[in-house]
């Protein structure tokens, strides 16, 4: 249940005692849907990306740095929407499926216009443009998600939804590797498979996400955020930043995402420094998949138990591991599983401990908030480690990553939000 803080707190989440055992511990049909569409839609996204790295570096011939740029594209444009599709998602009650749709719809368009551009400013309108799609979409799934579960499972929830997202992410590179090896045009061959997937996600979401309320049969705490809710303005949106759990969250979120190097990069340097042969490169998110799809639920239900922002932190560490790894020219197996477990333990944790601080009325402008520093944050890392090694090297740039990473994480034990999130 959720209790409105008489003082314009965030409020405080407590056991309905009236509500059955199993029914609090049971995953909503709505996340599993949701699952089901992201895990279609990250075939087709994983597919792109597993070959977009060495299409832009060999393909092309891009620099480190011109790849840094296109790659803070593709990981960090959303951030410039996602504020706007939270916002948008609240008012009227809620349209959170209508703007997930449209953002899952631009983006399926976009993976065939890839077929037609081969320019970096091209490139990069159309991987911009697939990015709003995704801004547009992740802050009203995610609200979806917590919404429809009881906010001492939603931990499990987002575990449950990041498993199966992942495990489109596992199928993905497989697919593109298959199609590469047997395909005369390979890279034209997996943007076309890529699109089709993709708009067999938009219309799962279409006919099986349920309507009304943003596809939210009825708040999971069973009663109104309070008495006199906040109207959905994207003033009071960003007045959130107000209460302190969402400030410190979001601050944490962004001192992190300063220093986590992009996954493609991340395949680059294993590549480039244990010698892993182009055939092969396809492969390699595979193994962060893997480690994801097996980790996301059970670190979702430790997280709902020991604590969210400690699980956060404890994914960091995992990262900062996998660089270490990685400057010792340690087994790539390690540091796939390493990576995986990274984001097993930040990617729905995050959204978990976020949903806590926000009442449901502002739910995805509240979680846009916390995404958006994320996300700007690792736009700016992408574009200063694809210049770090075009000036240092490859080992002088994760150095420094991994430093920053350790700076980082200190500074957010410090400002972490209090115990119970």
């Amino acid at each position: 249940m959720y209790v409105a803080d008489s003082r314009g707190g965030a409020g405080t989440e407590v056991r309905d005692a009236s509500r059955p055992g199993p029914r609090a511990t049971a995953v909503a049909p709505t996340v599993l849907v949701l699952g089901t569409v992201s895990l279609i839609t990250d075939v087709s996204s994983e597919m792109v990306t597993a070959v977009l790295p060495l299409y832009l570096v060999a393909g092309l011939g891009l620099s480190p740095l011109g790849f840094g740029l296109l790659d803070g594209v593709y990981n960090g444009f959303s951030a410039l929407v996602r504020l706007v599709g939270g916002h948008l998602a609240d008012r009227g009650g809620g349209r959170h499926k209508a703007v997930a749709a449209v953002g899952y719809g631009l983006s399926a368009v976009c993976k065939p216009a890839l077929l037609l551009v081969h320019s970096l400013p091209l490139i990069g309108a159309v991987l911009a443009a697939d990015r709003t799609g995704k801004g547009l979409r992740t802050a009203p799934r995610d609200a979806l998600i917590s919404l429809s579960s009881a906010p001492e499972t939603r931990g499990r929830a987002f575990g449950v939804h990041r498993a199966m997202d992942t495990a489109g992410a596992l199928l993905g590179p497989l697919v593109a590797f298959l199609i590469l090896r047997q395909a005369a045009e390979g890279y034209d061959a997996v943007f076309t498979v890529s699109s089709c997937v993709a708009a067999l996600g938009v219309l799962v979401l279409l006919l099986f996400v349920p309507g009304g309320r943003g596809g939210v049969p009825a708040p999971a705490s069973g009663v109104p955020a309070s008495a006199d809710p906040p109207r959905p303005t994207l003033r009071a949106s960003l007045a959130l930043l107000r209460r302190r759990d969402v400030r410190r969250l979001t601050v944490c979120a962004t001192l992190l995402g300063l220093s986590t190097v992009s996954d493609s990069f991340v395949y680059l340097l294993l590549q480039h420094r244990l010698g892993v042969p182009d055939r092969w490169f396809a492969l390699l998110p595979l193994g962060t998949a893997a480690a994801f799809l097996l980790l996301a639920m059970p670190l979702g239900r430790l997280a709902d138990r020991m604590g969210r922002w400690r699980m956060f932190l404890a994914g960091h560490v995992a990262l900062l591991a996998a660089y270490g790894l990685l400057l010792a020219h340690g087994p790539a197996y390690a540091v796939l599983l390493l990576h995986g477990a990274f984001y097993a333990a930040t990617d729905g944790v995050l959204m978990a401990a976020a949903s806590t601080a926000v009442p449901d009325e502002l739910r995805g402008a509240g979680l846009a908030l916390v995404q958006t520093g994320q996300a700007t944050a690792r736009f700016a890392a992408s574009l200063a480690f694809g210049a770090a090694w075009t000036a240092w090297g490859d080992r002088t740039a994760l150095t420094t990553a991994a430093l920053a990473l350790t700076v980082c994480a200190v500074c957010a034990v410090y400002l972490r939000p209090a115990p119970s999130k």
